[in-house]
């Protein structure tokens, strides 16, 4: 009977014979069968190929096959290259020179790990492409540089230090596809583009607050205000802070002189992410080492120059997400990580100034969404973590670093880490961005123009019967609602006109007329929408 380990090929095939296991599990496990067939169980493929195309059992051969048949693994290649011998490699592409999978995998080789194979072969034939843009996101037609020593065109979106990877499917491609705009001119079809823009100053704020929710922070007043200044001036501006100097400015636009900081700008010490139960501190996920931090970045930034015009829910997920899990402040990354999605999108021209989309407003005040945004981090964490167990310790001592953190978390497993946080696959990631934004504009947005609309309404209403300034208006709405309709002593002594005979009864009917009447229009276009 033959073995499981000779019935797979490809990755799996690789990981076997090599002795390691990649973090993330496999996405994709071929292995030879009866008959061909693809079965999908939980977002993972198996793959099951007729005995014909069964490769020799050799790196050449799965390897071959892995680049031709499986969307390419770069954690798992990382892997290969760290464990299998180089001369493997050197034999293969001597005895073909020409061949693309051959050169292909030497210029991988040479591209991962900064070593050069001591080729003795005159390399030659067509150039190819790195990757193949059917099966992972690369990079922007005319924007791949040519290896000449191996004839390849680099069209990897990143770099060595952080190239993220988005495999291609049809979810992915629906989810990239979200047409932004197109959301939000419905919005202003129906409300009208004077209500859409003053909800703009609502979302900013509300944006603030729920992303401080998520902190945990919902009562720091003072910084959920500099938050939303933050938000309506920097979104879009400048250049995308991802180097030192715009993070410092921007860490210290959004924490203020309140924080314990010695300074602004890249850590200088560990850091991970993790909560205290009963005394006992739990991890969560252990972020990069400070030096690794400047190189993810710029990676991160050629991603974006790299992948001009593609997609921008697509950028905006990946340098989001990319960046909270480099994690390259000592405080702040979290509020920086959700104001990137709306800089990112802003900068690609699909939410135009003022607006801001505020997913984390979504996120905060839905419970399944909530823990979606859990989930979505956990993609990596997790993985990663069981990867690693006993691989980090609290010592007695603490040390203090250059930029004043004073930790006694000492990791000791980077060089296994890094093969995944140079290369996270971040499909997942898109997917769930374009649905959060989808949601946000679709009902958060929508409800929030559909209040601002019945409260003009209300207002107008109101003036009818009585002359008041707008904020005493105001006022008067908020203390029929929070009241549930009765008149307060306050309110009474403010506005005496508020208690002649009939006048609060009658300004109540007009106010809630005016908010029903915005509910059941709400509700009739809905039913003609479907």
């Amino acid at each position: 009977m033959v073995n499981d380990f000779e019935q797979l090929v490809g990755g799996a095939w690789l990981s076997q014979r090599y002795g390691f296991e990649t973090a993330l599990p496999l996405t994709t496990t071929s292995r030879i069968g009866g008959r061909r067939a693809t079965q999908t169980s939980e977002g993972r493929v198996t793959e099951t190929y007729v005995p014909a195309m069964r490769p020799e059992p050799t790196l050449r051969g799965h390897l071959t096959f892995h680049l031709k048949h499986e969307a390419p693994n770069l954690e798992l290649l990382s892997r290969l290259f760290e464990s299998c011998p180089p001369d493997e490699f050197t034999s293969w592409i001597d005895n073909e020179p020409t061949g693309q999978y051959a050169r292909r995998a030497g210029f991988l080789f040479e591209w991962m790990t900064g070593r050069e194979l001591p080729v003795h072969a005159a390399l030659s034939g067509p150039t190819i492409d790195a990757m193949d843009g059917e099966k992972m996101v690369v990079a922007t037609e005319g924007l791949a540089i040519v290896n000449k020593r191996w004839r390849v065109r680099d069209n990897l979106p990143g770099t060595r230090a952080f190239c993220p990877v988005i495999r291609q499917s049809a979810a992915v491609a629906q989810a990239m596809a979200l047409d932004i705009p197109a959301l939000i001119h419905a919005l202003a079809a129906e409300f009208g583009e004077d209500v859409l823009m003053k909800s703009a100053v609502w979302m900013t704020l509300r944006e603030s607050k729920s992303s401080f929710e998520i902190e945990g922070e919902a009562d720091k007043l003072d910084r959920i205000q500099r938050f939303a200044d933050v938000l309506s001036r920097r979104t879009g501006g400048a250049a995308v802070p991802l180097d030192e100097a715009s993070l410092a400015q921007l860490q210290s636009e959004i924490l203020g002189r309140s924080t314990s900081l010695k300074g602004f700008g890249l850590r200088q010490s560990p850091v991970f992410v993790g909560e205290t139960i009963r005394y006992q501190d739990i991890v969560h996920y252990v972020a990069p080492p400070s030096d690794d931090v400047p190189a993810m970045l710029d990676g991160l930034q050629v991603f974006l120059a790299r992948t001009q015009g593609q997609s921008p829910v697509m950028r905006s997920a990946v340098v989001a997400f990319g960046f909270v899990y480099i994690h390259p402040l000592a405080d702040g990354n979290g509020r920086v990580h959700r104001f990137l999605i709306n800089d990112l999108l802003r900068r690609d021209g699909v939410v135009s100034a003022p607006m801001i989309v505020p997913v984390s407003a979504l996120i905060t005040h839905d419970v399944v969404e909530r823990r979606a945004y859990d989930d979505i981090l956990d993609v990596i964490s997790k993985p990663l973590m069981r990867s690693v167990a006993g691989g980090y310790e609290f010592t007695p001592k603490p040390s203090t670093y250059p930029d004043g953190i004073s930790s006694n978390f000492v990791f000791h497993k980077n060089a296994a880490a890094r093969h995944v946080w140079q290369y996270l696959d971040l499909t997942q990631h898109v997917s769930y961005l374009s649905h959060v934004i989808e949601r946000t504009i679709r009902e958060d947005m929508r409800e929030e123009s559909r209040y601002l609309r019945s409260h003009a309404r209300a207002r107008s209403a109101i003036k009818d019967i009585i002359e008041m300034p707008d904020a005493q208006i105001d006022r008067v709405i908020r203390s029929m609602q929070a009241n549930e309709g009765q008149l307060s002593n306050v309110l009474a002594k403010e506005v005496p006109e508020l208690t002649r005979d009939g006048v609060w009864e009658r300004l109540c009917e007009l106010v809630r007329r005016a908010f029903e009447g915005g509910a059941q229009a709400d509700t009739a276009s809905t039913h003609q929408s479907q």
